[in-house]
């Protein structure tokens, strides 16, 4: 059997796209007929993703951490219980390529560390060409790379275990991962045969994700970030009536 895990944080928006085309990825002809689970792991969501998640045959997780770490590994483990020889991880804001699961497991590898695409830049506002042109240039979408994303990865359910799993992180837990599968002497595939298509967001759930890497193309010189909308009236005063965050802090 083989697994597929999503960590989902008040995703109503794209999770349907996501797991359309994680089902259309599981019928793919080179798996066999394989059995295919889909588990999304709804974390501390206020919205209507799991609606959306029950209108497919995926397996609804809820918990309530705020962490990242934490729900890949929950999805993980939930996955192995139910005999999953394989894991494959990608993020509610993205779609896999049909044939994502069969590419994985055609690499014939331990552990296959895949590239993504982004979707979309609108959300860049007036540095969306800045911020692309710093990607395509700065970003290696190709055989060798050495991109870790939790939006395009695949392990060996042994080697998973091995390694001791996900760790409770707010960001980096699929780094962190497979440096302790590497250093355990796992086989790595870094490819960019298996694709994926993920959102261009200038924000994401986790401080210092994805979208602050593509985040990095507005500091280039003689870039000029985006203002921030000016409070006024009785918005402002219920922003200051807010709590402020304590030093160190993050948000999801």
């Amino acid at each position: 059997m083989i697994g597929v895990c999503i960590p989902a944080h008040d995703e109503e928006d794209l999770i349907g796209r996501c797991l359309d085309s994680v089902f259309c990825a599981a019928a793919h002809a080179d798996l066999q007929g394989e059995t295919v689970a889909v588990v999304v792991v709804l974390d501390s969501c206020q919205d209507a993703t799991e609606s959306a998640v029950r209108r497919w045959p995926a397996i609804p997780l809820p918990i309530a951490a705020r962490n990242v770490g934490k729900a890949r590994a929950l999805g993980s483990e939930y996955l192995l219980l139910l005999g999953a020889r394989w894991l494959a991880f990608t993020d509610a804001d993205t779609t896999v390529s049909q044939s994502w699961l069969a590419d994985q497991l055609a690499l014939q590898s331990d552990v296959v560390c895949g590239t993504v695409q982004v979707a979309d830049w609108s959300a860049h506002g007036v540095q969306a060409d800045t911020a692309r042109r710093h990607f395509e240039t700065t970003y290696t979408d190709r055989d060798g790379h050495r991109h870790v994303h939790g939006a395009n990865l695949g392990i060996s359910a042994w080697h998973y275990r091995q390694a001791g799993g996900f760790d409770a992180r707010t960001c980096g837990e699929d780094q962190d991962l497979v440096d302790r599968l590497a250093a355990g002497g796992a086989r790595i595939a870094w490819s960019a045969r298996p694709r994926v298509m993920t959102s261009g967001r200038a924000y994401s759930r986790v401080a210092d994700g994805f979208a602050g890497a593509l985040r990095q193309g507005w500091a280039l010189p003689g870039n000029t970030p985006p203002e921030l909308p000016v409070l006024q009236g009785a918005l402002a005063q219920q922003a200051l009536a807010l709590p402020q965050p304590q030093a160190g802090s993050s948000t999801r």
